[in-house]
C-alpha cells in the first residue's frame, strides 16, 4: 500500500499535485483611467497588456504559455490583464490610445505612454520578456 500511497497520493486516492509558483501578479484592466495610469507609470517601466478572449481556444493556450514565460526575475513586471468580454468598449480604447489594432489574444507593451511592442496569438509566447525589464 504504501507504493500506491506514494503514486496516486495521501487519502481518499487524491493524487498529489506539485504547486508550481507563479511569478505574474495580474492586475485587471476594467477602467478607462487605468490608461492614465499605465500612461504615467511607463514613464518609468514598462507596462503589460494582455488582452484575452475567455470563450477563444487559443486565447486560453496562449495565455498558459504566457504565465509561464514568467520566471523569478520577471516577478516585478506590471501585466494588466483585459477580460475583451465584459469590458469591449476598453478593448477599444486601449487599441485607440496606444494605437494597435485589435487582437485576440493580444499582449501589448507600454513605454514612455506609447507601444513599444505587441504581439497575437502564438507569437506572444516568443516574447523576450527581459528585453522590457
Amino acid at each position: 500500500m504504501g507504493i500506491l500511497k506514494n503514486i496516486f497520493g495521501g487519502k481518499d486516492g487524491e493524487a498529489k499535485k506539485e504547486e508550481k509558483k507563479t511569478f505574474l501578479n495580474w492586475i485587471p484592466l476594467r477602467t478607462v483611467e487605468q490608461l492614465n495610469t499605465i500612461k504615467q507609470q511607463s514613464k518609468k517601466e514598462s507596462i503589460l497588456i494582455f488582452k484575452h478572449s475567455t470563450r477563444c481556444g487559443i486565447s486560453s493556450m496562449v495565455i498558459k504559455r504566457f504565465e509561464a514565460l514568467f520566471t523569478e526575475k520577471h516577478q516585478n513586471l506590471k501585466v494588466y490583464y483585459l477580460d475583451l468580454l465584459n469590458y469591449r468598449d476598453l478593448s477599444a480604447e486601449v487599441g485607440y490610445t496606444f494605437q494597435v489594432m485589435h487582437q485576440s489574444p493580444q499582449l501589448i507593451i507600454v513605454k514612455n505612454g506609447v507601444t513599444v511592442y505587441h504581439a497575437s496569438h502564438y507569437d506572444i509566447s516568443l516574447t523576450d520578456l527581459s528585453t522590457f525589464m
